[in-house]
């Protein structure tokens, strides 16, 4: 079996010798991997293709042991992996419209609300809600952008996980 893997890498050296490490260590081959230094991510890290080859359950070992390492993997076989963003609304959520901000914000491209949490109070101005967004891989810092322009435009305090 064969998977074709895109990891996020910070461009310091060792990087990319720590990422193969667990592929041989776990049994597996590698293929191929295409490192440019010269393409960067949004968060000025490097994409780097590697494809891999092994057994199923060697290759999920290796995909545990590289997720286990800190290193992301953004990209499995041409699937783009989610982000999960936590963000907590403060204020009168409730009376404005919890089922309407649920809906702007799965109307964003690559984006759904994967969980809610509603804390009520006596006083309708402190209730809060924990919501976890799954995203697109590469979408975060402009969702965070829309999540705050939209709790500014509600009255909510808004904080989000950074």
């Amino acid at each position: 079996m064969r998977l074709n893997l895109v990891l996020e890498l910070l461009d310091v050296p060792g990087q990319l010798l720590d990422a193969l490490d667990p592929i041989g260590k776990l049994g597996a081959n590698i293929v191929a991997v295409i490192h440019q230094r010269d393409v960067k991510t949004e968060r000025g890290t490097i994409p780097v293709h590697i494809s891999i080859e092994g057994d199923r359950e060697t290759l999920k070992r290796v995909l545990k042991s590289i997720e286990e390492m800190d290193i992301q993997i953004i990209e499995v076989d041409g699937v783009v992996k989610k982000e999960k963003i936590t963000t907590i609304l403060i204020g009168n959520i409730v009376d404005k419209d919890l089922k309407e901000t649920i809906k702007v914000l799965n109307n964003i491209n690559g984006v759904r609300v994967a969980d809610l949490n509603l804390k009520m109070s006596d006083n309708p101005e402190e209730s809060a809600s924990r919501i976890v967004i799954e995203a697109d891989y590469g979408i975060k810092k402009e969702l965070i952008r829309n999540i705050n322009e939209y709790g500014k435009s509600k009255g909510f305090l808004v904080i989000n996980e950074i």
